[in-house]
């Protein structure tokens, strides 16, 4: 008797654990980390975008009913209309809207008519006060992407070790403090399907195509091959840098 007593509390106490508010809780900031991951593996940015996107970053605040997203273009705002067994609905204000649902410890996207079911994590990485949406996709992308040490093999700098920092800084490549990799958008439209990455000294800055195969990183001119009245078109040019990663 006491026995089965002692079997009927311990899932009563289950039962309580596995219907916590705080397991359904999706508040907070959620990022891409599959895309990140799959990038990180040394291959192409922009196909793990492509293959494992198109949403980057989740911001959610269930007390305010608020949830947009962004997908590294554009930043859209959704208003929440409630939960119902776990899974929130999301109003985009007279277009499609989400479903959001905690799986675990991630947050899952439902499939709709636009786009394909995505999964994401909590953010981890800190990000000022006031850092737009999508700061903290990026920085962790720009951490596991290109962070390290790198040896300039070949081009300006050659024996330098430069290192790309997560805020959107590089040491030790001449000519660049500053960078920012394309993710979506006019800059990707215009690269023809290459990687391309923006590189600035002082402010001052161009659009460069940079090709990652395992531990190399080419950084090559993007040449643009369009009319001065249209719209930029880049392709590869001279190759100016070759890193690699130690």
């Amino acid at each position: 008797m006491r026995h089965a007593l002692a079997l009927s509390l311990l899932a009563l106490l289950l039962g309580g654990c596995a219907s916590n508010p705080a397991d359904r809780d999706i508040s907070g900031t959620w990022i891409n980390q599959v895309a990140i991951d799959a990038a990180s593996r040394g291959g192409p940015l922009r196909e793990a975008l492509q293959a494992y996107g198109p949403n980057l970053e989740w911001d959610v605040n269930t007390k305010a009913a608020q949830a947009r997203y962004t997908n590294g273009f554009e930043n859209v705002d959704g208003k929440l209309l409630g939960e119902k067994s776990g899974a929130w609905k999301v109003d985009f204000y007279g277009s499609a809207g989400s479903e959001l649902k905690r799986d675990g410890k991630q947050l899952s996207q439902a499939a709709s008519e636009n786009e394909p079911e995505q999964v994401f994590d909590r953010a981890q990485v800190q990000v000022p006060d006031g850092a737009p949406l999508g700061a903290s996709f990026e920085r962790a992308l720009y951490s596991s992407y290109l962070g390290g040490s790198w040896k300039v093999v070949n081009g300006p700098g050659e024996g330098n070790t430069v290192q790309f920092q997560a805020d959107g800084q590089i040491a030790g490549l001449p000519g660049a403090d500053r960078y920012a990799l394309c993710l979506a958008g006019d800059c990707a439209s215009m690269s023809g399907g290459n990687d391309n990455m923006w590189l600035q000294l002082n402010g001052q800055g161009n659009t460069w195509i940079f090709a990652r195969k395992g531990k190399e990183l080419e950084i090559l001119q993007a040449v643009n091959t369009a009319q001065t009245d249209e719209m930029p078109q880049f392709t590869p040019g001279e190759r100016k840098w070759l890193l690699e990663k130690q």
